[in-house]
């Protein structure tokens, strides 16, 4: 492995955009999902540190996002629909109460993208989708920090955003990959001998093939020890969320997909682990909570105190380790071979997955439906062009065909079912 390429994210190299002394100028995209909340409550509580001067979101909680700006002062809001600025304007004019000038306001599909590009420190993209790599590579065009919590941007446009990083420009904040981000600090890249990305095993863990034919939206949302967002608490579901990992993992760190295990463990306490060739695995754990994670993203080289909670080692607990159930759960097998194949298959994979989980949460596609789905269609796309020839059009062409196609499979899945 230590003559392979130098890994996208590496804690020790750290990218310092020009900037003055006093806070980080930090741009949020995705600030009313879980993790823009959770990264906005760490500002707010180390503003000596950190100073928000933009926010985006898709707009449908324009109160929250006018609440947001408000309270940290922004200077420039960003909403995907065009049609929620009136309503985003009485939100802000409510909040600031005519004292002061109201934010700039920025409305469609590429705003995200042009605040990506804007004057600051640090882009956390936390933008939940595919939709999210053009800010992502927006943000790296303009020389800006990364703190990349949108994993599809990186999964669907690999080769693009390997293309423009800089070394050490990136910082993941994926509770597992910023966990072998840490983990990674204390060893050479050589020493390196396998990556272990925990799983929690979602609501279904022990279940088999045949036990998750019948289960309900409600059931698939039940997450055990993470609250999130439908989408994503879906993908945990299934553990597609955990195969997009691997391949993160691989991209991020240029570790061969053999050399990256999955494992689960129940507790979410370890949120991954790196085994060295001396035999030592080395394991990053605190309890489940995205703002260390978040910090890390938002502060390295340098550690934001009481950022997330601790362990209290006064009280016992118990900590599991179990296999993955690959029959159960064929996504992270799936995901290996999409990554693999490289070029657009990865996108094809996640575009694919993004529209069955649509279909599952309408009630329109059983739970079953979501992998056997995907995998039709990445069978049907076949073997992509080489990922160094990847473009942008090519990813969003692929993306295209794949949502269409997954959504003609659904709808043939709901009439044979309605027939039977």
């Amino acid at each position: 492995m230590s003559d392979s390429p130098a890994p996208l994210a590496d804690p020790h190299l750290v990218f310092d955009p020009a900037g003055g002394d006093g806070p980080r100028d930090v741009v949020v995209l995705g600030s009313t999902g879980s993790i823009g909340t959770q990264a906005i409550d760490l500002v707010l509580r180390h503003p000596d540190r950190f100073r928000v001067t933009a926010l985006s979101a898709n707009g449908g909680r324009v109160g929250l996002l006018a609440e947001q700006a408000f309270r940290l002062r922004a200077r420039t809001v960003a909403v995907a629909r065009e049609d929620v600025v009136p309503a985003l304007r009485e939100a802000l004019a409510a909040q600031y109460g005519g004292g002061e000038p109201l934010p700039e306001i920025l409305a469609g599909p590429d705003a995200a993208t042009q605040l990506a590009a804007s004057d600051c420190h640090t882009v956390l993209n936390g933008i939940t989708g595919s939709i999210g790599l053009a800010p992502t590579l927006a943000a790296l065009t303009a020389g800006r920090t990364l703190a990349l919590a949108n994993k599809e941007s990186l999964i669907v446009g690999g080769p693009l955003v390997k293309a423009l990083a800089a070394p050490g420009q990136i910082i993941p904040v994926d509770s597992e990959h910023a966990a072998l981000f840490q983990a990674l600090a204390a060893g050479t890249r050589a020493e390196v001998r396998k990556l272990v990305v925990t799983a929690s095993g979602g609501p279904f863990r022990g279940r088999t093939k045949e036990d998750l034919a019948h289960v309900t939206v409600e059931d698939a949302l039940a997450h055990p020890t993470w609250a999130m967002g439908p989408v994503i608490t879906v993908n945990s579901a299934t553990l597609v969320n955990k195969g997009l990992e691997v391949i993160e993992a691989h991209l991020l760190y240029d570790i061969p997909f053999e050399h990256i295990e999955v494992v689960v463990h129940p507790q979410s306490y370890v949120h991954s682990m790196v085994e060295f060739t001396d035999g030592s695995t080395l394991a990053q754990a605190t309890p489940p909570d995205m703002r260390g994670p978040i910090a890390i993203g938002l502060g390295w080289p340098e550690r934001v105190p009481d950022a997330a909670p601790a362990f209290d080692w006064s009280k016992a607990s118990t900590w599991e380790f179990f296999p993955l159930d690959t029959e159960a759960f064929p996504s992270v097998g799936l995901a290996r071979h999409v990554g693999r194949l490289a070029g657009t298959a990865p996108a094809v994979f996640n575009a694919a997955n993004e529209e069955c989980v649509d279909a599952f949460l309408r009630g329109a596609l059983p739970f079953n439906g979501i992998m056997e789905t995907v995998t039709q269609v990445v069978e049907e796309h076949g073997t992509p062009a080489t990922g160094t020839t990847l473009t942008v059009p090519d990813v969003l062409e692929a993306e295209t065909w794949a949502r269409s196609r997954a959504r003609e499979l659904t709808a043939q899945s709901a009439t044979a079912e309605a027939r039977a």
